[in-house]
C-alpha cells in the first residue's frame, strides 16, 4: 500500500498535520485535515475498498524512535495516513497499529519536526510537508490499474500558514555577498533534508 501510494505521488504535498512532541508525527492525508485519505485499493477500486486490514506481527514493536506505522480509524481500517514515532518505548501501540518501516536516515530531521512549534490541535505553525517520494526498491508487482504519473504534482502552499522552508530573515544591512552566502547555505541545507524510510 505505502510503496504504491508513493509511486503514484499520492503523498507529495501532504502536511505533517499532527506533531505531538516526544510521541509521534502524523501525515499521509492529501486533504491535510487528518480526516482524509484512502488505501491504494480505494484509489483503484472505489469507496468499498477504502481500507485494508491490519497486518500486525508479534515480532515488530514500537520500541525505537523512527518506527513507521499505519494510523488507523480502528481495527482493520487502514488507509493512507501513517505516523513516525519520535521516542522509544511506545509499546502500548503494539497490536493496534501495523508497523511497516523504520527511519533509516534522517533521524535528526525527524527530531526537527518533533520540536516544531504547534497550535493547540498539534498542527505546526509552519507547514511541514512531504515534498517528494522516491522508491529505492519495490519488490511488489504493480496492480493492473495502477498508473504512475509522468511527473510530480506542483508544490502547494496554504494561505493561512508559512511553509517550513520560508525564511523571514532581515536582510537589511547585509552585503550582496552575505545574502548570497546565506542563500547558498539554506539551499544546501534544504537539499540535505532527507528522511529515508525502509
Amino acid at each position: 500500500n505505502f510503496l504504491k501510494l508513493c509511486k503514484i505521488k499520492y503523498y507529495n504535498n501532504c502536511l505533517f498535520f499532527n506533531v505531538q512532541k516526544d510521541f509521534a508525527v502524523q501525515t499521509g492525508d492529501p486533504t491535510n485535515t487528518g480526516t482524509g485519505g484512502e488505501s491504494l485499493d480505494g484509489k483503484l477500486y472505489g469507496e468499498q475498498a477504502k481500507y485494508f486490514d491490519d497486518e500486525i506481527r508479534d515480532d515488530l514493536k514500537h520500541v525505537n524512535a523512527g518506527t513507521v506505522s499505519m494510523a488507523n480509524m480502528g481495527p482493520n481500517m487502514n488507509a493512507s495516513q501513517f505516523f513516525i514515532t519520535t521516542r522509544a518505548g511506545l509499546d502500548y501501540l503494539d497490536g493496534k497499529h501495523t508497523i511497516f518501516g523504520e527511519v533509516a536516515e534522517g533521524l535528526d530531521i525527524l527530531m526537527l519536526i518533533n520540536n516544531a512549534y504547534v497550535d493547540p490541535k498539534f498542527r505546526p505553525y509552519r507547514n511541514i510537508r512531504i515534498k517528494h517520494t522516491v522508491i529505492l526498491d519495490d519488490p511488489f508487482d504493480d496492480p493492473k490499474l495502477l498508473e504512475e504519473p509522468p511527473e510530480s504534482p506542483p508544490p502547494q502552499r496554504d494561505g493561512d500558514r508559512p511553509e517550513a522552508d520560508d525564511f523571514d530573515e532581515d536582510e537589511e544591512g547585509k552585503t550582496e555577498f552575505e545574502k548570497q552566502r546565506e542563500k547558498e547555505a539554506r539551499d544546501a541545507k534544504s537539499r540535505a533534508v532527507v528522511l529515508e524510510m525502509i
